[in-house]
């Protein structure tokens, strides 16, 4: 499937999952420049920890990166548009994260009025890790 064949959602939705996949920074930079040329506005962001006393802070981290990096702007609606995405995503993953600590990324990616958030965390306890993938949508005007 060609990239030209991905409209809307879930071409921004590509995205963000490339971005929460960069593994340095270095590549997160070069993604930014390459989809800006596309009109889609991206940001990531590291985190690690225990996942259950932890999401406040994940969707405070995604909330910052996005108005950081200029996904969003800093109102009320767009803030909220992203922590309801982060939530949403962290939603996806929770069943296997529950009283285990988590370490990865945040992925996020803006076109037009299609916010889309995504989390890439390994799961586990010492070295025993499981991956998951999460992610979650809204759409702002």
């Amino acid at each position: 499937m060609s990239r030209a064949y991905l409209q809307g959602s879930r071409k921004v939705a590509q995205v963000a999952i490339h971005m929460a996949l960069t593994e340095f920074r270095e590549q997160e930079k070069e993604y930014k420049e390459k989809y800006i040329k596309e009109g889609i506005y991206t940001a990531a962001v590291d985190y690690g920890g225990d996942f259950i006393t932890s999401v406040h802070k994940i969707i405070e981290r995604a909330v910052v990166a996005a108005k950081r990096e200029g996904v969003i702007k800093e109102v009320h609606a767009e803030e909220g548009a992203v922590a309801g995405a982060t939530r949403e995503a962290l939603s996806m993953i929770m069943p296997k994260a529950v009283g285990l600590n988590v370490g990865g990324k945040i992925g996020i990616a803006r076109q037009n009025d299609h916010v889309i958030v995504a989390v890439f965390f390994g799961v586990g306890l010492l070295h025993l890790d499981e991956v998951a993938i999460g992610i979650g949508h809204r759409a702002v005007s």
